[in-house]
């Protein structure tokens, strides 16, 4: 008996250093990630002059002359720290749950979002070709784990959607982006990247502040878990200057924006925006 109970305890300790390794494993890819990010920062940017968008519909350039100051750096990347309340479960029962995150965003190639909520934890990452969602128990069980052309695409869909409000400098019209008129407060941004296309709608109020951001998303948040084209959306609020931009630091979003099925599961408030710069990007 005392053999057996030897035996299984060492198999208990074993699957508990393989888990251990695995968690170690994933975050290893984060910061490859992040680094890989990092490295897209431009050397030269360039710098914001309102004669960039003359020819763009007037809201959008309501929205950049609004989000940019003239002179400002067109950074590439972008840093957030953010606390907040995400949502695990569902509209009915939305299992909110108090949470930390930071982020760093690099349209149109990807991002790398690293949440702690209390046992619950892991990442979203995205990159050119590749992109997952994982998530852990403790740090210890893995409880999701999800990849595939159908995720990137979802992904993709995410990375655009941010680029509208913290990195702005990125949908300015160019190899990637090209903009369509909607009506006088709204217009649409469409970024073609790798084999994807994804639409953006940027609502605006008098002064070009954006106030809502909806994508038509690649998603499987649906009643069916069937990826399939809905609405997702965010409101925006309560703007603040960073290094040359202004930008909202209470995010509150989620699927089915817009409609009776809308469950805002991401409520974020920003504590800090970066922009780092070629010679200072460190590894996450």
């Amino acid at each position: 008996m005392k053999v057996w109970i030897v035996v299984l305890i060492g198999l208990a300790l074993a699957g508990v250093g393989a888990l251990s390794v695995w968690r170690y494993l994933d975050r290893q890819a984060d910061t490859r990630a992040w680094d890989e990010l990092a490295a897209s920062i431009e050397t030269e940017p360039g710098t914001y002059d309102p004669a960039m968008v003359a020819e763009l519909p007037e809201p959008a350039q309501r929205y950049f002359n609004y989000m940019i100051e003239p002179g400002a750096p067109l950074h590439s990347v972008v840093e957030i720290e953010m606390t907040g309340q995400i949502g695990l479960g569902t509209k009915a029962a939305p299992n909110y749950r108090e949470m930390s995150a930071r982020q760093i965003l690099a349209p149109p190639y990807g991002l790398v979002w690293q949440l702690e909520a209390g046992s619950f934890s892991g990442s979203d990452s995205a990159l050119p070709g590749a992109s997952w969602t994982r998530f852990w128990l403790f740090d210890l069980l893995p409880v999701v784990r999800v990849s595939g052309h159908d995720h990137r695409r979802s992904a993709f869909g995410r990375v655009v959607a941010e680029a509208a409000f913290w990195a702005p400098s990125s949908l300015l019209p160019g190899e990637f982006v090209r903009w369509e008129a909607i009506d006088s407060d709204s217009a649409r941004a469409i970024v073609r990247f790798e084999s994807f296309e994804q639409a953006v709608e940027i609502t605006i109020d008098e002064f070009g502040a954006p106030t809502q951001v909806t994508i038509p998303r690649w998603s499987n948040a649906n009643a069916d878990e069937a990826y399939r084209l809905q609405p997702f959306g965010v409101e925006l609020s309560e703007f603040r200057r960073f290094g040359g931009y202004r930008l909202p630091t209470r995010v509150v979003g989620g699927n089915h924006f817009g409609t009776p099925d809308y469950f805002p599961f991401f409520k974020a408030r920003i504590t800090e925006i970066r922009f780092p710069d070629a010679a200072h990007s460190p590894s996450r």
